[in-house]
């Protein structure tokens, strides 16, 4: 498990039925790729942030594979269609096999 690894989600509070919004996300994590050694000449294990999926209300909004050359704190920046009031989940998913979450509710006015 990766101590570092924290999600941060930036959705607006509300908006209209049908609106297209910006949502923006970022994880901290240091996104070691397995090629680079430590200090006595051994390979450091690769850790990576390998998917990111988006659901709205349970539905697929966007869904993520990742590489080794992803950069340190993936940043994701994308727009949605807001249809009704809900819960935006949030899941980025490690090679250890562990999977950190995060959502944000949004109101229809």
């Amino acid at each position: 498990m990766v101590d570092t690894a924290t999600p941060r989600v930036r959705v607006p509070r509300d908006a209209t039925a049908g609106e297209i919004i910006e949502i923006k996300t970022l994880i901290s994590h240091d996104m070691e790729s397995g090629q680079r050694r430590n200090g006595d000449g051994d390979l450091i294990p690769r850790s990576i942030i390998n998917r990111f999926t988006c659901d709205f209300n349970g539905q697929n909004v966007i869904d993520v594979a990742m590489e080794p050359a992803i950069s340190t704190n993936p940043f994701f920046e994308f727009m949605a269609i807001v249809p009704e009031s809900g819960t935006f989940v949030f899941t980025w998913y490690d090679d250890d096999g562990d999977v950190y979450t995060d959502s944000k509710d949004i109101t229809v006015t």
